[in-house]
C-alpha cells in the first residue's frame, strides 16, 4: 500500500497510490479508513508531505563510511537531532539556498512515518509502531554545520526536510537500495542493509526519549557521498519500493 498526501480543488486530502491514479480515502491512515469512489490521476493532483508530523527526529552518522567520509568515530549508540516543522516541503517544493550559506548539501535517507503513540518501546515491538517509509533529504548548510560545531542551524533552515512522495507500507526497510541523483548523475548510492542501527533499535532509542505520535518521522541517517548543491540543481531522493523525491534549489 502506497499511502499520499495531495491537494485537489484547494483542499488537503489523504489517498491510495495505484497505477499513477490517486483514490482518495475517508478516516485516518493511522487507524480506519475507507475508500471513496473520488479518484484523479496523479497529474491532476499536487503531492503535499505525505503526513503531518508533530517532529522530525533524525539519526546521524548510522553508515559507516559516512562517518569515515568526515572523520568521525563509529558511535555507540545512535545521534540524534530534530529538525523544525519549518524545514518540511513535499514533492516538487523548491529547496531555497540560505544568503548566509556558502556550502549546501544534499543527504539522501529513508524515513520512518510513526502509525502509534508511544513511549519506552520495547525494540521487540517496535515495527507494531510503524506505519510504513518514505524518502527524505536531510538538506545540510554543511559550512555553518562546520562553523557552528554541532547540527541544529545547519539543518535547520526553512525548505531544509523534503520528504515524500508516499508512505509506502509493504515494505523491508532492511533491504532497499537508497540512490541521490543531482541533475540526473547519480551521487548517493547505497543499501540499507549497512545501516549500524536497523529501524527498531531507532524506533526503541528515540521513544526513551520523547513520546512519538502517529505520523512523526524517524530520518534513518545518510549513506556515503553526500556532497554539495548549487542554485538551479535538481535534487532527486529514490528509495526502492517508495518511489522518486525530487526538489529545484532556487
Amino acid at each position: 500500500m502506497k499511502f499520499v498526501r495531495f491537494r485537489a480543488g484547494g483542499t488537503a486530502r489523504y489517498g491510495i497510490l495505484e497505477d499513477r491514479r490517486v483514490t482518495e480515502i475517508r478516516g485516518s491512515i493511522y487507524g480506519r479508513y475507507q475508500r471513496t469512489r473520488r479518484s484523479y490521476a496523479l497529474s491532476r493532483v499536487r503531492l503535499l508531505p505525505p503526513c503531518e508530523p508533530t517532529k522530525i527526529v533524525a539519526a546521524g552518522l548510522t553508515y559507516r563510511e559516512h562517518a569515515a567520509e568526515f572523520g568521525h568515530p563509529v558511535p555507540e549508540e545512535p545521534i540524534i537531532f530534530l529538525k523544525p516543522l519549518t524545514a518540511l516541503i513535499g514533492p516538487g517544493d523548491r529547496i531555497v539556498y540560505p544568503a548566509i550559506s556558502q556550502r549546501v548539501d544534499y543527504e539522501a535517507e529513508l524515513a520512518i512515518v510513526m502509525k502509534r503513540k508511544g513511549r519506552n518501546i520495547p525494540r521487540g515491538q517496535a515495527l507494531r509502531y510503524v506505519l510504513g517509509y518514505t524518502c527524505h533529504n536531510d538538506v545540510t548548510a554543511r559550512d555553518i554545520q562546520k562553523k557552528d560545531g554541532q547540527w541544529t542551524r545547519g539543518k535547520s533552515f526553512d525548505t531544509f526536510a523534503p520528504l515524500g512522495p508516499c508512505i509506502a507500507t509493504d515494505l523491508d526497510p532492511h533491504r532497499v537500495r537508497i540512490e541521490a541523483r543531482v541533475n540526473g548523475e547519480v551521487r548517493q548510492s547505497f543499501k540499507s542493509d549497512q545501516l549500524i542501527f536497523d529501524v527498531p533499535t531507532l524506533v526503541a532509542f528515540i521513544s526513551q526519549v520523547m513520546t512519538l505520535y502517529p505520523g512523526d518521522v524517524i530520518a534513518t541517517g545518510t549513506p556515503p557521498g553526500v556532497g554539495p548543491l548549487k542554485r538551479g540543481d535538481v535534487v532527486e531522493v529514490e528509495v526502492e519500493g517508495i518511489g522518486v523525491l525530487r526538489n529545484r534549489v532556487v
